[in-house]
């Protein structure tokens, strides 16, 4: 890659240009492009507040990087930050599958998720019904 197309590629991905389009451009292969902008950290596209994206693309929720999709509409650029988000933003999570149970051993209720049949509120509770125990 000749430093005129290395200077090329900075200048359009502040343009906001895409690696498909930068490379086809420049006439050099899309991962060249992607390469290029990925070790010498121009990979970013943020967007900014003011600007409404269009159908197509949006921000990610947790970053701020651009996402283009051509069929679904996504929330985030990768699913490191899909985790992330969803660490921090635990009060958004649905529980649609959450059980009232009531502990085989001790008589406790508790709440189980995901698990309709579950038996035991804790492991103490089931290694003391397993293995003998008395009740506290």
């Amino acid at each position: 890659m000749t430093n005129e197309q290395k200077t090329e590629i900075q200048k359009m991905r502040a343009e906001k240009r895409t690696y498909k389009e930068i490379a086809r451009n420049l006439g050099i292969s899309l991962n060249t492009v992607k390469s290029y902008c990925l070790r010498h950290g121009i990979n970013d596209m943020r967007c900014s507040p003011v600007d409404e994206a269009p159908s197509q693309e949006r921000c990610c929720d947790y970053c701020g990087r651009m996402i283009t999709s051509k069929n679904k509409k996504k929330r985030f650029c990768s699913d490191k930050c899909r985790n992330k988000w969803w660490a921090e933003h635990p009060e958004h999570i649905n529980h649609k599958a959450v059980y009232k149970c009531t502990c085989h051993f001790c008589g406790r209720s508790f709440e189980a998720y995901g698990n309709s049949r579950r038996k035991y509120c804790c492991h103490e509770c089931y290694i003391k019904d397993r293995f003998g125990g008395s009740h506290d």
